[in-house]
């Protein structure tokens, strides 16, 4: 039974079998399947589903969340349809008072949980410029859980992102990424054997950036790895 997988204290808590069940049913008519639990959030119950043979993720709103954020991320993740950045939106709507939304699923690892190949470090920046652009600020770049890495790389979850702060997106993920001291950059510096010259130079890049949102500096030294 997919609640067995939810564990005794959020069946009692967060969500009956029969309303497992009547959302799963709710997902059938609008030809999405419900497969097995996933995850928690903070925000959201989070499961792997089907929709045409795709693999998807679905959220469904904790009944004790503090916050409701599922539109705001189904109304972002319709501004980046087309460029690429994230897994497209298959549907958000409401569910017995609570938020669902249902993406496609984003295949590989969190940038926290590997180490990336220089494509991977270009398309990191590519994808975090186009943010910068379209003027939202993801929110949760920093911690490397939300940059996906496999065949290529997926920025997730937006719940916290935002069209209102200005958008940071190249500088945090490049600090993040070579400029801080964590398990990220200590794998990538040592992977790429960078010096004190190149952190040096990218922290001269990033703060031109800052003035004139241009990355072609910051594109050039990383292609130099």
């Amino acid at each position: 039974m997919l609640i067995e997988l939810l564990g005794r204290e959020m069946h009692n808590y967060l969500i009956s079998q029969e309303e497992l069940e009547r959302f799963k049913g709710f997902l059938e008519k609008r030809g999405i399947k419900v497969e097995k639990f996933y995850s928690k959030g903070t925000t959201s119950l989070i499961f792997l589903g089907k929709w045409r043979n795709k693999e998807v993720i679905i959220k469904l709103e904790r009944p004790d969340t503090p916050r409701k954020n599922l539109q705001k991320e189904a109304n972002i993740l319709r501004v980046l349809k087309g460029h690429e950045i994230s897994p497209l939106l298959i549907d958000y709507g409401m569910f017995e008072n609570r938020e669902f939304l249902v993406r496609e699923f984003a295949i590989g690892k969190p940038l926290l949980y590997t180490t990336p190949e220089k494509d991977h470090l270009l398309q990191i920046l590519e994808e975090t410029y186009k943010l910068d652009l379209l003027r939202i600020d993801h929110g949760q770049i920093q911690g490397g859980k939300h940059i996906i890495i496999g065949d290529r790389v997926w920025i997730i979850d937006f719940e916290k992102a935002s069209l209102r702060r200005k958008p940071k997106n190249v500088t945090t993920a490049m600090a993040m990424i070579f400029l801080n001291n964590n398990v990220i950059s200590k794998r990538v510096r040592e992977k790429f054997k960078i010096n004190p010259m190149f952190l040096e130079t990218l922290r001269k890049e990033l703060k031109q950036y800052k003035e004139t949102k241009n990355i072609e500096k910051i594109k050039e030294l990383l292609c130099s790895l």
